[in-house]
């Protein structure tokens, strides 16, 4: 039978699940970090067993990807993600300075809402039911409703594992009957403590306006640039790792090359050994024309996908062995597809006199999209590679690694994550890559240390036993109190 009100039974839905989330977050931040862990390593072991199923069930499902690289997420996603939060202390007393009189207690913040993109529907599920569980936080997974399935079954699969560790049953749950509403009632519900978005920027947007905390992740238009002394083999070589990795569909994949005109031949020919397809005009017209939609938001046809069926669908042949599609390109804005973010094996090409002026156009490509997200740099010049983390307007500068895969802390010592933040500057509030200790709030208890007449006295405190902070603090108020004096004298 029909179901002719969908949206209201999935408002319902939404309630009802949120409702139970709520009872069992109550039990939930009772448990003290050693009970999390353990339910927490239950639900690393069971994502990490059933990678390959459920890696071919999203393949099958979206049509995004490659299952092989699924797989890869899936366990990252799982038992990854485990290994680099378990011994992070997320609940209870989580530091404790008895010489300057501070003790810090973390403290869950509730009900999260988990919206899942279709580019990551069940590694994303792993990740953040792990980082909600050590946080002591309960949580209600939105779906896409593309992914619908294998979503719904990755949280099936973590909340069965949750539970036979003694999780409260409800701590996890998925909304059955995706719908915009359901969405909707689920980030606006006021029982929710934080919303956890990935996804596109009309998501993320939502997110922020519903009224409720959120940090939400918008797109990713990460440059990589290829410095004259760069190992330049071996930088196309991560280049093309990330960017066929899953079809290109993690957000911080590179989505141009920018490159020195000294080394520009040296590039090219590089790119084409190891399988890159170079564009000439026309070709590069053609498929320009379907890589984004008319509203100049990104095609969703061409998401995932080879090169070989973007080609077909630019009505162009493209070589069997081509790895991925490049375009040269000069210029950066909204008509401009090659500078935009493609989820898919293609590439902009760009090049420029030397690094200075490279690297002014990597801040126009990222502050046109992407501010705030990820970019690379191939290089071994230090002082090079230093003023590009001085002036990029990113969260995170990688340096001689894979894009995608050094973003979400695979190939680098970032926290490994499946939520890129992307900072004021991108439109979020934390440029973190996110973690169980952003799910927390963090209480403070503070001792008394000094008296007013302490402050009075300039050097009556030993600066060895407060921490430069409280040094600094210290001076500050110093200055104020001067000040007063002053003011109350001159009158």
């Amino acid at each position: 039978m029909e179901l002719v009100d969908r949206d209201l039974l999935s408002i319902q839905e939404v309630r009802l699940k949120v409702r139970a989330a709520k009872e069992a977050q109550a039990r939930l931040a009772t448990f003290s970090q050693e009970q999390l862990n353990a339910i927490c390593a239950a639900m690393a072991k069971a994502g990490a067993g059933d990678a390959e199923r459920l890696a071919a069930m999203a393949h099958t499902e979206t049509g995004f990807g490659r299952v092989a690289d699924k797989v890869i997420k899936n366990r990252f996603g799982s038992q990854g993600v485990w290994e680099a939060i378990k011994d992070i202390p997320c609940v209870g007393v989580i530091r404790d300075e008895p010489a300057c009189g501070l003790l810090e207690i973390g403290v869950p913040m509730g009900v999260i809402a988990g919206v899942v993109p279709s580019t990551n529907p069940t590694s994303t599920v792993f990740y953040k039911s792990l980082i909600a569980i050590k946080s002591g936080n309960a949580i209600v997974f939105s779906p896409h409703p593309s992914a619908r399935e294998c979503t719904l079954e990755a949280s099936r699969l973590v909340a069965a594992a949750a539970e036979s560790a003694g999780c409260p049953r409800g701590a996890i749950s998925c909304i059955e009957t995706p719908t915009v509403q359901a969405t909707n009632e689920l980030m606006r519900h006021r029982d929710i403590a934080l919303i956890l978005a990935t996804g596109g920027s009309a998501m993320v947007k939502a997110a922020y306006s519903s009224g409720n905390p959120a940090i939400g992740v918008g797109p990713g238009n990460g440059p990589a640039f290829i410095e004259r002394t760069a190992d330049i083999p071996l930088s196309v070589k991560r280049i093309l790792d990330s960017k066929t990795f899953d079809n290109g569909t993690i957000c911080a994949s590179e989505q141009s090359v920018v490159t020195e005109d000294c080394i520009k031949d040296q590039v090219i020919a590089e790119f084409k050994r190891q399988g890159a397809y170079f564009l000439d005009a026309d070709e590069k017209a053609k498929v320009g024309a379907i890589l984004m939609r008319s509203s100049g938001t990104m095609n969703p046809a061409i998401v995932g996908k080879t090169a070989q069926y973007i080609g077909g669908l630019a009505g162009i042949k493209v070589p069997d062995d081509a790895r991925v599609l490049i375009g040269f390109e000069t210029e950066v804005g909204d008509n401009v597809p090659y500078s935009k973010e493609k989820l898919c094996p293609v590439l902009g090409f760009y090049t420029q006199p030397d690094w200075e002026s490279a690297c002014e156009l990597c801040i126009r490509i990222l502050l046109h999209e992407g501010a705030g997200h990820t970019m690379t740099i191939h290089s071994t010049n230090e002082a090079v590679i230093r003023e590009f983390a001085l002036k990029k307007p990113v969260g995170r500068l990688l340096v001689n690694t894979p894009a995608a895969l050094g973003g979400v802390g695979a190939t680098t010592a970032l926290m490994p994550s499946f939520t890129l933040g992307c900072g004021a500057v991108g439109g979020s509030s934390s440029s973190d890559n996110i973690g169980p200790r952003n799910l927390i709030n963090i209480r403070r208890m503070a001792r008394g240390i000094r008296e007013l007449e302490d402050l009075r006295t300039p050097g009556a405190v030993p600066s060895a036993s407060v921490t430069p902070d409280e040094q600094l603090i210290e001076r500050v108020l110093r200055r104020v109190l001067d000040r007063i004096e002053a003011d109350g004298g001159a009158r």
